[in-house]
């Protein structure tokens, strides 16, 4: 599906991420501080802020990689400390780090996905046809670029058609055509009704989001539905 035949979003009614006064601290220094944030399930996100503002940070605690050090929350219904597992069940973080497994082939790394969150045994192969892998689907991930790396995670995320997807600079390294597969991500998931944070210095296209939210120095400093920034810069 293109990213330009997108569909009203859905109407917004529960909650998928509810923050109340969260704060991070590494070595008594804070990463994010007293963040309150609430996102809407169905709706999609732009995370916006400088280097060192704690976008990433702020992303590893709604996906439970990180523990708030302060405050509490929920993601999708389950309390951010207590629901660990059944939060990771429903969430994925495309980071920085793929997670992907170097000795398995892109093929491989899917199916081990598939078995690794219960999905059975699925086909991996529309997924890896979709990012445009489906020629190196018996080759090691070790093997790939960077952005073919971005691609295989795009493709595991596809497959695993989580609730909440959570995005750390997805542009970061992809080519003009890889680029246009996240926006496909986005489209996708604005039809189907999912959530999606997004943490980038550039803007997704205008249509393919609700909201912006600004960190600054790890606190949120400003949330518009209207962002009036259109450079692809933040």
């Amino acid at each position: 599906m293109s990213a330009l035949q997108t569909s009203p979003a859905p109407v917004l009614t529960r909650s998928a991420v509810h923050l109340r006064r969260v704060t991070r601290l590494f070595d008594g220094l804070p990463a994010v501080t007293q963040i309150q944030l609430e996102i809407a399930e169905g709706e999609i996100v732009w995370l916006r802020g400088t280097n060192g503002s704690g976008k990433s940070t702020l992303l590893r605690v709604i996906a439970t990689a990180l523990s708030p050090t302060f405050g509490e929350g929920s993601v999708l219904g389950h309390d951010l400390r207590k629901d660990r597992d059944r939060i990771r069940g429903r969430v994925d973080l495309l980071g920085h780090q793929s997670r992907l497994y170097g000795d398995l082939t892109a093929e491989e790394n899917l199916r081990f996905a598939c078995t690794l969150y219960g999905l059975g045994r699925q086909n991996p192969a529309p997924a890896l046809e979709r990012v445009g892998l489906e020629e190196v689907a018996h080759v090691r991930a070790a093997k790939f670029s960077q952005g073919m790396r971005q691609r295989l995670a795009l493709a595991r995320c596809l497959i695993r058609d989580p609730d909440l997807v959570l995005l750390d600079e997805p542009y970061a390294g992809l080519d003009a055509d890889a680029r246009v597969l996240v926006d496909d991500l986005l489209a996708d998931a604005r039809v189907r009704g999912r959530t999606v944070v997004l943490a980038s210095h550039e803007a997704p296209p205008e249509e393919l989001f609700g909201r912006d939210v600004w960190l600054d120095a790890g606190r949120v400093v400003q949330t518009s539905a209207n962002p009036p920034v259109r450079n692809g810069s933040c």
